[in-house]
């Protein structure tokens, strides 16, 4: 039996407000909601579901671990590729998004651009 995954099913974000993050997914990614509860809400991005969940649920998932906070600083970055960089950079300034970084070329090949959504969760867009 090998232990190298198919791809990933699922990512769970926590999130201080799911009212405030459901929001930014419907309005910044144009998601729809596949399944939402009093702690959690998910989307689909391709294959794979993201769940906002909650952070104070969080402990039933990753107990003994603990919840960092967002001050904590970034630990990952989620990429999604897009036909134009450059255009969705537009489109996410006219929606009050501001960019860490980018548009830029970077020297592996995509040009990319990078933002945060509210709860310090990091994506670039990639092209």
């Amino acid at each position: 039996m090998s232990l190298q995954p198919d791809g990933i099913h699922a990512i769970t974000m926590f999130v201080a407000d799911k009212s405030r993050a459901k929001q930014f997914y419907e309005e910044i990614f144009g998601l729809t909601v596949v399944f939402e509860d009093a702690h959690s809400v998910v989307f689909r991005i391709g294959e794979t579901l993201i769940n906002l969940l909650v952070d104070t649920e969080a402990d039933e998932l990753i107990a003994p671990a603990v919840v960092a906070a967002r001050a904590s600083g970034a630990r990952f970055v989620f990429t999604v590729t897009v036909p134009d960089v450059d255009h969705v950079c537009a489109e996410l300034a006219r929606r009050g998004v501001d960019l860490l970084n980018g548009p830029m070329d970077r020297p592996w090949g995509p040009r990319t651009a990078s933002f945060m959504d509210p709860d310090g969760h990091i994506w670039e867009i990639a092209s």
